[in-house]
């Protein structure tokens, strides 16, 4: 208990600073326990009040109250439900709770349950989380001058996945902002049936550090990260549970309107499976893919720094919950930052992206690999490797003429006259044989420079069980989307090889693979071009 208090008298010292409050007022916004240690300090500010919020089951949430400074009696305002990230508590979303209170709204935020001081256990975004969420809108929607009207709902991470899921079941939410978040829980951190490791040992670790994981969540993580297949039908239940991409018809059917963003660089919620959501979404929607890690791209506006996420965010809110004419509506569903430039780029869909066609590369040569050593290419390391993408333009890299050619399969095209601007969806197809029944391999695509060193575009595990040794089988992989412009005089590389630390990999001792283009199925990359 030490250990969680004492991080979030921190994290409350540093919301705070970014608020402009003082210390004493900082250790106002901390959890209860921490804030009974400085029991002489002043109030918190009137227009922020700290609640204990009932939740789903008769549990208590800890949770805040912004509202306007200058609420006039008998007004109401619009409502918006902020439910904190995983692992975060309750005054993760002051800053920017306060400047929608600022400009009128009443803004309700809450630690999720199972985590720091709410009551209940980690339930991963399942039932009783959902339930929750009504239960705060109808404790707002009685205490405080919410306009039942006009409810809108938002979050990052964690707060994100349980915003969509709720937005299938409670009509009263109008509007959603769903900030690094998922759609499909399978397809983030179980994508080409390969475990993500880093990322789920992350998740994990933080859920024991701040909160009490249930007896669910405790056995699906040890199935998970133990490799336990005879359990991944079950795992996979859980998951399609926790997806609002298996909800997508009563959330259309509801109406709210959804605006998402994430990060081409997401080491937990590959951008991916968001696309694919949003292009079933059937009413008002807009989608932002932006430079950067796991909630990176939000991240700083959680301080109060200029932030174009939360920017677009409260005017996604003003115009939907206060139907205020501010053209947001107006501009490109599909807004997308390039990782090599800073200028947006507006589409009107998903499929639209890659309309300026597709660039088939031939894989011609079969190449042989032994399994079970790392050849040097990998996908870098959870949030530092695409943090510095974001902000120094510097992805991970590999030596494409050194990579050890017994444990990387390697094909690469002619150097381009003319730049390439990737942008969506890089897919390849090949030809599989194993030596072995088991077998996970993953594949990357390299800018490659004329000195032969290669910046990592994108990649994609893939892992396969049952196999018949020796017998060949198709792979059809999609490596995480992305933006990326290829200069003029560099070449693209796809690389292959069978360990990454970012992965949990499946191929025994003594395992090789071979791929292969045969003449009545040849292999290739298709990459998605952006039009001229």
């Amino acid at each position: 208990m030490e250990r969680t208090t004492t991080a979030a008298a921190l994290t409350a010292l540093l919301a705070a600073a970014a608020l402009g409050l003082a210390p004493h007022q900082a250790r106002a916004a901390a959890p209860a326990s921490v804030a009974a240690v400085a029991a002489d300090s002043p109030a918190a500010s009137p227009e922020l009040r700290f609640h204990d919020i009932p939740g789903s089951g008769g549990i208590t949430l800890k949770g805040n109250v912004f509202t306007p400074a200058d609420a006039v009696a008998g007004r109401r305002y619009p409502l918006i439900v902020l439910p904190t990230s995983w692992g975060m508590p309750q005054i993760e979303y002051v800053v920017q709770a306060k400047k929608l209170a600022d400009s009128g709204y009443v803004v309700v935020s809450y630690t999720s349950r199972g985590f720091w001081l709410s009551g209940g256990e980690i339930e991963v975004a399942g039932p009783p989380d959902v339930a929750d969420v009504s239960a705060v809108i109808d404790w707002a929607l009685a205490g405080t001058p919410a306009d039942p009207a006009r409810v809108g709902l938002g979050g990052v991470s964690y707060g994100a996945g349980i915003s969509l899921l709720a937005s299938a079941h409670d009509p009263r939410i109008k509007a959603v902002v769903a900030l690094s978040g998922w759609a499909d829980l399978i397809e983030s951190i179980y994508s080409g049936r390969t475990q993500h490791l880093q990322a789920a040992g992350m998740l994990g670790a933080a859920g024991y550090l701040t909160g009490r994981p249930g007896p669910e969540l405790k056995t699906i993580l040890g199935d998970f990260l133990g490799s336990r297949l005879e359990k991944e039908q079950a795992m996979i239940e859980w998951g399609r549970k926790r997806s609002a991409a298996e909800q997508v018809d009563r959330i259309n059917a509801n109406g709210a309107a959804i605006m998402m963003g994430n990060a081409w660089g997401d080491t937990i919620f590959p951008p991916n499976q968001y696309a694919e959501f949003f292009d079933r979404l059937t009413g008002p929607k807009r989608l932002e893919f932006r430079p950067g890690d796991h909630a990176t791209a939000e991240g700083t506006g959680l301080l109060g720094l200029p932030n174009d996420t939360w920017t677009n965010a409260h005017r996604w809110f003003d115009r939907h919950l206060k139907g205020e004419r501010n053209g947001i509506d107006a501009e490109a569903p599909v807004q997308l930052k390039s990782r090599s430039n800073d200028g947006y780029e507006g589409y009107p869909d998903w499929k639209s992206v890659g309309a300026g066609g597709t660039e088939k590369l031939a894989l011609s040569d079969s190449e042989h690999v032994f399994a079970n050593v790392d050849s040097g290419a990998n996908g870098g390391i959870l949030f530092l490797s695409s943090i510095l993408d974001q902000f120094t333009k510097a992805p991970p890299t590999a030596s494409i003429p050194l990579l050890p050619r017994a444990f990387a399969a390697v094909w690469q095209s002619g150097r381009y006259d003319e730049a390439r601007r990737i942008r969506g969806t890089v897919a390849v197809h090949t030809t599989v044989t194993p030596t072995k029944a088991d077998g996970t391999f993953v594949a990357y695509l390299y800018d490659v420079g004329p000195l032969g060193i290669g910046k990592l575009v994108s990649n994609a595990p893939y892992t396969f069980h049952g196999r018949a040794p020796g017998q060949a089988f198709g792979v059809d992989l999609e490596l995480f989307s992305t933006a990326y412009d290829v200069p003029a005089g560099h070449r693209l590389a796809l690389v292959i090889d069978t360990v990454d630390p970012l992965y949990i990999e499946h191929n025994p001792s003594g395992a090789q693979l071979t791929f292969s283009s045969p003449r009545t199925d040849p292999s290739y990359v298709s990459v998605p071009l952006r039009e001229q």
